[in-house]
């Protein structure tokens, strides 16, 4: 077995993880550490991380006070190899603050796998209190968000845009009902490395069938490239959605989007 051998599906749910929720330090003399922290319940996640690593670790836990309660419970993996962090370092998980700049791995790796460990890491499955079925990620790196959307898209064929928020300038990505069905479906498969309160979420999601009373889905009308130029060309958001046969109230979101995109690109 090689250490973060990312073809191995372990390997590669381990190392989206840790590139999601974990931390590399640096101190002198080649001194440092990689350490995740997790709330207590998840302790099994950190063991089954232990067992994989073929370096010295330590899992210890302690109890603290945080904006959420007064005495949270955590456990925290730490290993100290710098052979281990010179691994990590070359796969792609950065010192110190990482979670703008990464991105999914440059060499061969076992997808379902690694986005899998991305979305427990930084994501949520479950439902929503209208009781929609639907799988997240908040991410605040644009090769991450990227890479879901094309991935879903090409193994799935769910078309998928996103923007960064304005608030906190991250990517929310969400799959809602049909699509939330299939993405948990597909990426909780069973015998894979997880998190078991969110392997638990996904096959109560990808259970979910469409009530009677809520109708079927309608088809969603994609927008072309030249749909895109008619609209930014277009005087006036009515006579753009004259042109293209479609409500004021989508040529107008369209347009924002467009827009957005742009300006995220610039900056």
């Amino acid at each position: 077995m090689t250490f973060m051998d990312l073809e191995d599906p372990r390997y590669a749910y381990m190392f989206g993880f840790l590139q999601a929720d974990g931390h590399l330090s640096a101190g002198t003399r080649q001194r440092g550490r990689l350490s995740v922290e997790l709330s207590y319940r998840d302790i099994d996640i950190l063991r089954a991380f232990q067992e994989l690593c073929p370096y010295n670790s330590t899992i210890t836990e302690r109890t603290r006070a945080t904006n959420f309660s007064e005495s949270h419970r955590s456990a925290i993996w730490n290993v100290y190899s710098l052979e281990a962090r010179n691994r990590l370092v070359e796969l792609g998980l950065p010192y110190g603050k990482k979670s703008t700049g990464i991105t999914p791995p440059r060499v061969p790796f076992s997808r379902s796998d690694y986005l899998r460990g991305v979305i427990d890491a930084d994501g949520a499955v479950g439902f929503t209190a209208q009781g929609l079925p639907f799988v997240s990620l908040a991410t605040t790196s644009t090769a991450i968000a990227t890479y879901l959307c094309r991935y879903t898209k090409l193994t799935l064929g769910i078309h998928k845009l996103t923007s960064r928020n304005a608030r906190d300038r991250a990517y929310n990505i969400m799959y809602m009902r049909e699509a939330g069905v299939a993405v948990a479906d597909h990426l909780y498969h069973p015998g894979g490395l997880a998190l078991e309160r969110k392997r638990s979420a996904a096959a109560e999601v990808s259970a979910w069938v469409r009530p009677a009373h809520m109708g079927a889905s309608r088809p969603t009308r994609r927008w072309t490239l030249t749909e895109d130029r008619v609209l930014l060309d277009a005087p006036t958001i009515a006579e753009a959605a004259e042109k293209l046969g479609r409500s004021e109230q989508s040529c107008n979101l369209r347009r924002w989007r467009l827009r957005k995109k742009a300006q995220d690109q610039a900056d």
